[in-house]
């Protein structure tokens, strides 16, 4: 059987394959609707199929672009990847996700691998272990945007959320509801991850704005499998805080099932504030408050900064931070 080709479409639609070209790439600024719906019916009516892969070689250009998430297990990470999809699949662009499970090797390894295989750029939650290898892609002006965490003195554009300010906002919150022993537990307070260290730097300034003392025993950052320990440790104190800031969503899941397990009641016993808005919280009894990211509009945001970098062929950036609002959603958990 015959493949049909662009100059079948051409030919059918009575138009030259130049113009069915720019109906493929979706250049309309000086088509006709009358010459698209012809040639939107010659390609139905032929059933053509068009090469993508010829194509992206005419144009050095594959229509592909790399995410590397640093863990996929977070909520967030799960609903940029789904904006980011969305976003690239209405403009004809496939996306391949790696997981690097905040690991600088793994990390490379993606990097170089998506790098070898042309992708035309790459959506990355950095780990920050490897600056030469950002700084080369960057000498190379090839298309990056960093999502949820800065590299300092490494000029990429980075799309992420206000931290300092989810954090104020939670600890506001419990004041305004008459909390003042206002505990936190986070993961590992690595320096190069920028939502863990502004967190907690805006967890100390809301304490300090309030004139309510820092406790070094009400603060734990943690691997996730010591937060009981942690918690019991807080909880077991002569003064013990009678509110909990869970710095990300994996806390919270442990703050929750030690709560579960140990019968205390919320927020009776303790009050409880997650950063991050998990997909069970509205459901949860009692509801979570929670600080929720727009996790869909910085998805898009990275997505449309990469693809415009590609498409328009710009530099890769002066390292602008484009950074979004927290929001409050109150529930019952305080």
């Amino acid at each position: 059987m015959k493949k049909v080709t662009i100059t079948d479409v051409a030919k059918k639609a009575g138009v030259s394959k130049s113009t069915v070209s720019q109906y493929l790439n979706e250049r309309y600024d000086y088509m006709g609707e009358k010459t698209k719906e012809r040639i939107k019916s010659a390609i139905e009516d032929l059933n053509y199929s068009p090469n993508y892969l010829a194509r992206s070689l005419k144009q050095k250009q594959t229509n592909t672009i790399g995410v590397i998430v640093a863990n996929i297990l977070h909520v967030f990470s799960t609903h940029v990847i789904r904006s980011i999809q969305d976003f690239c699949n209405e403009r004809h662009f496939h996306v391949i996700v790696c997981n690097a499970d905040d690991d600088p090797d793994k990390e490379k390894q993606f990097i170089e691998m998506l790098y070898a295989k042309q992708v035309d750029g790459m959506i990355i939650f950095p780990t920050g272990g490897n600056i030469a290898l950002y700084k080369k892609l960057t000498n190379e002006n090839y298309p990056i945007v960093f999502m949820d965490r800065i590299v300092p003195d490494i000029e990429i554009d980075t799309v992420l959320l206000d931290n300092k300010k989810a954090s104020l906002i939670a600890v506001n919150n419990f004041i305004q509801n008459g909390y003042r022993k206002i505990g936190v537990i986070s993961p590992p307070l690595i320096q190069s991850l920028t939502p863990r260290i502004e967190r907690i730097n805006g967890y100390k300034q809301a304490l300090q704005l309030h004139d309510i003392p820092l406790k070094a025993e009400y603060i734990a950052d943690t691997s996730f499998d010591k937060v009981s320990v942690h918690l019991t440790r807080m909880l077991n104190l002569k003064d013990p805080p009678g509110a909990i800031l869970a710095l990300n969503d994996l806390v919270l899941f442990e703050i929750l099932a030690f709560v579960k397990t140990n019968k205390i009641r919320i927020p009776q016993d303790l009050a409880i504030i997650g950063i991050d808005d998990v997909i069970f919280a509205s459901i949860y009894h009692p509801s979570l408050t929670t600080i929720a990211q727009p996790a869909f509009s910085m998805g898009k945001k990275a997505a449309n900064l990469l693809l415009t970098k590609i498409n328009n062929k710009m530099e890769t950036g002066d390292g602008g931070i484009y950074r979004f609002e927290p929001a409050l959603i109150i529930r019952e958990s305080l």
